[in-house]
């Protein structure tokens, strides 16, 4: 454990959170698209099926069961408990653009083929673009609201600094993941232009948009 990776799971933690928050506090999930949260759910899931296989330490079985409940918590107030507050009209992004060919992908480039391996594999690319469905939408209408930003940058955050950890990693354990360094890169980049706008309009005050 470095610096990095604890700094980058509590950021990880505190987006998650703070989506939580927000709509348990307004009583509403507007603003939120539901098929992001289903597939960081989707992520987590397949990922974390090692918990059935092994154990690392507290921690490690702590983060991934706070992990997984909390996405299928989010899933449940969006599409269940607060579903008369969801905007499934701007949250229109076609899912199975994302999942089909991730699935594919994860079949033919992988560390081994073995259907735990592959499914870990698979949560790695799934979760690199899993935010498109919520960028999309806040694109479709104009804008976000301040906690919601604050819950993208946060998860934003996580990522950028778990590519910190793998250079870290890299130079003093001599691990080096291509997988997950390379989907690592492909979701920080498609944060670049959010942190940009977060950093010029959100912490000045002004609401955030994207340009459509």
């Amino acid at each position: 454990m470095n610096i990095f990776r604890l700094t980058g799971d509590l950021s990880h933690l505190a987006a998650i959170i703070i989506l939580l928050l927000k709509i348990w506090k307004s009583r509403s999930c507007a603003g939120i698209s539901g098929k992001s949260q289903i597939l960081f759910a989707l992520v987590f899931t397949t990922r974390y099926l090692d918990l059935l296989t092994s154990f690392i330490s507290l921690y490690n079985t702590s983060m991934k069961m706070i992990y997984i409940g909390c996405s299928y918590a989010t899933v449940y107030l969006i599409y269940m408990k607060f579903r008369a507050t969801y905007d499934g009209n701007h949250d229109s992004f076609r899912v199975e653009f994302l999942v089909v060919p991730v699935g594919g992908l994860a079949v033919l480039i992988n560390h081994d083929f073995s259907p735990l391996e592959i499914l870990w594999t698979f949560s790695i690319y799934l979760e690199s673009v899993a935010i498109l469905p919520q960028l999309f939408m806040i694109s479709k209408t104009g804008e976000a609201e301040t906690i919601t930003t604050h819950y993208l940058f946060c998860l934003g955050l996580y990522r950028a600094l778990y590519l910190f950890n793998w250079i870290w990693r890299f130079y003093f354990e001599g691990f080096f993941d291509m997988i997950a360094i390379v989907a690592g890169v492909v979701q920080t980049v498609l944060y670049c232009d959010f942190f940009y706008l977060y950093v010029t309009k959100v912490l000045k005050g002004k609401k955030l948009s994207l340009p459509a």
